[in-house]
């Protein structure tokens, strides 16, 4: 079963189990403990402002049901993000976990959700900052932002939101954070330190290749709006979806264009985006135990159960029988 909530929904649940079982506080390191939400789960988060307008958050969670969060359009913060369990797909076909992180630029934030499965225990980490905190901490010659982190600060235009690739090195550091070996003021003086670290380990192949991802398509507003149809129809259409130049036609573009631009917008081609949509609904429908792996099968569009079989344990690491009976996924960080 799935819990459909909206961003302030979950934020009101937060809040009430704060008035029940107020935070942890510690005062020499201004860190706050918050215990989830018995409604959603166990598990908690906890907060500490490393520097004016820097927050860090550790999140240890296990929910109780799947929960999609709904957030609406809204002016979004800078932010990284890091699991090191778990994963969360959201629905422009961006994964937080599963070997990637997360680089949220500032700007709007289109409408998004994003799933939390209770298959699986997340725990990992966001640092959340104001736009001119990153000029702050990563000035250029002239104390301005970098010409090549110009795109995390967007003001009044669309965000950019990537998933770059992790590494040893980023989750080296996401785990010495977690498991701080020190307390008090000494604490909050390493997870300054380290929030450094990491963001430098997740920027530094962006500013050795500012081509690679490609962060802000020159696309026109009408054509992205075009791919974002597009994407919406693959997910109404996961068992019978339209070719690739018959969705292109249905949206109004050419079969390069959607292709350039679901590469861009997504980090995938249509077809990769496809299977990927594909193999998380069947995730999610195996979980919910109401049929059986061969309907599931044939609902997401595999014609073919061993080859389901074998996408399926590529990218959850178990069978879809596995997931059936209740298994949990193994998922690389």
């Amino acid at each position: 079963m799935t819990v459909t909530l909206t961003a302030q929904e979950e934020d009101d649940l937060w809040d009430e189990a704060a008035q029940h079982n107020p935070p942890q506080l510690d005062p020499n390191s201004s860190i706050e403990i918050y215990k989830m939400p018995q409604e959603l789960g166990k598990g908690h988060n906890l907060f500490v402002e490393l520097y004016p307008d820097c927050w860090l958050m550790i999140w240890n969670r296990e929910y109780r049901e799947t929960v999609q969060t709904k957030q609406p359009e809204w002016q979004h913060p800078l932010q990284f993000g890091v699991l090191l369990s778990g994963m969360v797909p959201d629905s422009q076909g961006g994964v937080l976990g599963n070997g990637c992180t997360m680089i949220s630029g500032s700007g709007v934030q289109r409408e998004i959700s994003g799933v939390c499965f209770n298959t699986q225990s997340y725990l990992g980490i966001n640092l959340e900052m104001s736009a001119e905190w990153l000029t702050t901490f990563f000035p250029d010659e002239n104390g301005q932002l970098p010409a090549e982190l110009s795109f995390l600060v967007k003001g009044n235009d669309w965000q950019t939101l990537i998933y770059p690739k992790t590494n040893p090195a980023i989750q080296g550091v996401a785990w010495q954070m977690i498991h701080c070996p020190y307390e008090g003021a000494a604490k909050r003086l390493y997870l300054q330190a380290k929030s450094l670290e990491l963001m430098a380990l997740q920027l530094a192949p962006i500013v050795a290749d500012r081509g690679n991802p490609k962060p802000s398509p020159r696309m026109k507003p009408t054509t992205i709006a075009r791919i974002y149809e597009a994407r919406d129809i693959l997910q109404r259409r996961l068992e019978n979806p339209p070719s690739s130049l018959e969705l292109a036609t249905a949206v109004g573009l050419s079969d390069r264009t959607l292709q350039r631009g679901f590469q861009s917008l997504f980090g995938t081609t249509v077809v990769g985006y496809l299977a990927e949509q594909r193999l998380l609904q069947a995730e999610q429908l195996l979980r919910e135990r109401s049929m059986t792996v061969t309907e599931v099968a044939h609902r997401v569009g595999y014609g073919h159960l061993g080859r389901f079989a074998a996408a399926f344990k590529r990218k959850f690491g178990i069978t879809p029988s596995q997931c059936l009976l209740g298994k949990k996924v193994i998922l690389g960080a």
